[in-house]
């Protein structure tokens, strides 16, 4: 792409009617409250909810869940309501009359019931009775619990549904309900034995979390197909562990190098940050798609290949390699210790002479950063599976904090293995195993430190200027201005004592300062962009008519928001 898009909306399709946002993919209304109280465990909700007793509950529904809302809303409502009534009295149920012992209500009564529920909170003449709130938007990704949302009705916990990337949260507990789906078990094992020859082979069976309670019934039905070396994995909290969120052999534990040995067998289609952290680990990926599974036909695994998309990343890490200007894309409020790789990554792209920015604008699309033209590159700090971004539609490159580590490297150094990492933990944690621990002596004569400063910063100037040059890789010229920084930070721009927030005038061939720091946002914002927000045409436009003596006074808009008329014209804009 080589200018930004255009972000306002062309006014012939001011009135056209746009495509829904939830697409009822899994909402079926011939579906029973039987049903739906399986999809969705409504049982093991409720259990944990009388076991812990909150009283105020918020419901996460991604978007292709949202038409189950009002029903799954109703029966945790009935469910709760059914266990008091039944504590408190005995005539609380009615027993059927027809002699059916299991029959503990009639189905007039559930009806009733059922009638008389709203999406309204709880009668406030009872505080006691727990409230649920259906979080109908999340503000980030719905695979991350939305805390901040949660928070705006103070609420105890959140009832997670669907796809989870199960990163840790920083604030309230989660009930994770990973919804259940029907997965024919015959045709699945015949691809697996057509894909799987040898019965002695290493295979680590694993699903995605919507799957993941079918892997033990896989495991056993393969074992009775004689295979002899099977390992199901079981979910697990931990995206940093060898397989992100999922249990590992015994003999992975004890050396996860022997990871390298094992085949992986994933059920449903991963997503592709697993796919890149698992590519440089396992010997082979193969996929078992379940998109048509339900239908009955039969599925082939398909291998799974990352060199092109591993060869794409590097590519997008290499050029941003003499990128001036860094953005820091925070995707997340509720990922535990998020702060600490905020505050990692900013150090890092300081330490290289850069200059960052941050920014939180909620939900990620490129719409949104096409906004800061003066970006080359953004930093996205979310969870392991919302960080890779791997879109054409942005104008800049978007990264991982792993892939900034690599980015940040000179060419002599930056070593490109094929291994990559999705979780920032790990990130964490090899960065402070790596840095070495303060030896630095204590001089006591403030002179020898003053010396020695002096002394280190001609020898860094100095290198500086004896680094080789630097070349951007897309256009081939050659790059100045690749570390604004650590220009400044030798050179004679700074302004001591200057505490003001306001950009400074500079002088010809100076650089646009704010305080007694460089701000290269504000120099692109002084010398590059042609539009510099509400009012500074008016200014400009006010002075040229000044020296002229004046303008004469004209009829401005008119109109509503969806046509206006400039003066006496008849023209709609």
């Amino acid at each position: 792409m080589e200018s930004a898009p255009i972000l306002s909306t062309p006014d012939t399709h001011l009135l056209d009617a746009t495509e829904p946002v939830a697409q009822p993919q899994n909402s079926s209304p011939s579906r029973s409250d039987e049903e739906l109280s399986i999809i969705y465990d409504i049982e093991r909700t409720l259990t944990e909810i009388r076991q812990s007793r909150w009283k105020r509950i918020a419901l996460q529904f991604p978007d292709d869940m949202l038409p189950d809302a009002p029903r799954v809303f109703q029966l945790l409502t009935r469910g709760l309501q059914t266990k008091d009534t039944r504590s408190g009295s005995s005539s609380g149920s009615t027993e059927a009359t027809n002699g059916d012992s299991n029959t503990r209500e009639s189905n007039g009564s559930l009806s009733d019931k059922a009638s008389q529920l709203t999406l309204e909170e709880n009668s406030p003449k009872d505080e006691r009775q727990p409230r649920f709130y259906i979080l109908a938007d999340t503000s980030y990704g719905t695979c991350c619990v939305d805390e901040v949302a949660a928070e705006h009705v103070d609420a105890e916990v959140v009832v997670h549904y669907g796809r989870a990337c199960l990163s840790p949260t920083s604030r309230l507990p989660v009930i994770y309900v990973f919804t259940h789906r029907p997965l024919p078990l015959e045709p699945l094992v015949k691809a697996f034995k057509h894909t799987y020859t040898d019965l002695r082979a290493k295979i680590i069976i694993a699903a995605d979390v919507t799957y993941t309670d079918h892997t033990q019934e896989v495991y056993n039905r393969l074992v009775q197909e004689g295979y002899t070396n099977l390992f199901a994995t079981d979910v697990v909290h931990n995206p940093s562990s060898a397989i992100p969120n999922r249990t590992v052999p015994e003999s992975v534990k004890e050396n996860p190098d022997s990871l390298s040995e094992w085949e992986l067998f994933h059920i449903s289609d991963p997503p592709t940050a697993l796919l890149l952290t698992l590519s440089s680990k396992v010997a082979t990926i193969h996929i078992y798609p379940t998109d048509n599974v339900e239908s009955g036909q039969d599925v082939k695994p398909l291998p799974a290949s990352t060199a092109a998309a591993l060869r794409r990343r590097y590519g997008v890490l290499v050029s941003l390699s003499t990128a001036p200007i860094f953005g820091i894309l925070v995707n997340t409020l509720s990922v535990k210790n998020y702060l600490h790789i905020v505050d990692h990554v900013r150090k890092q792209i300081a330490a290289a002479g850069k200059k960052s920015y941050m920014f939180v604008v909620g939900k990620l699309n490129a719409a949104k950063v096409a906004n800061f033209s003066e970006i080359d590159g953004w930093v996205v700090i979310g969870c392991w599976e919302s960080s890779l971004v791997d879109s054409k539609e942005f104008w800049k490159p978007v990264i991982t904090p792993y892939e900034l580590e690599l980015a940040l490297q000179s060419d002599d150094t930056r070593v490109w293995s094929g291994a990559w990492r999705s979780d920032y933990q790990s990130v964490l944690d090899t960065s402070s195993a790596a840095s070495p621990g303060p030896t630095a002596e204590v001089h006591e004569d403030a002179m020898a430190v003053e010396s020695e400063t002096q002394i280190g910063d001609i020898d860094e100037q100095s290198d500086l200027e004896s680094a080789p040059p630097e070349f951007n890789l897309k256009t081939g010229q050659f790059v100045t201005n690749s570390r604004p920084m650590q220009s400044l930070s030798n050179g004679n721009h700074a302004r001591p004592g200057a505490n003001s927030t306001a950009v400074a005038k500079r002088a010809k061939g100076d650089l646009a300062m704010i305080g007694s720091t460089v701000s290269p946002g504000a120099e692109f914002l002084r010398s590059q962009r042609t539009w510099k927000g509400l009012g500074s045409d008016f200014e400009i436009k006010y002075e040229e008519d000044e020296e002229a003596g004046g303008s004469a006074v004209v009829e401005g808009r008119r109109g509503i928001a969806r046509g206006y008329a400039v003066g006496g014209s008849s023209d709609r804009h």
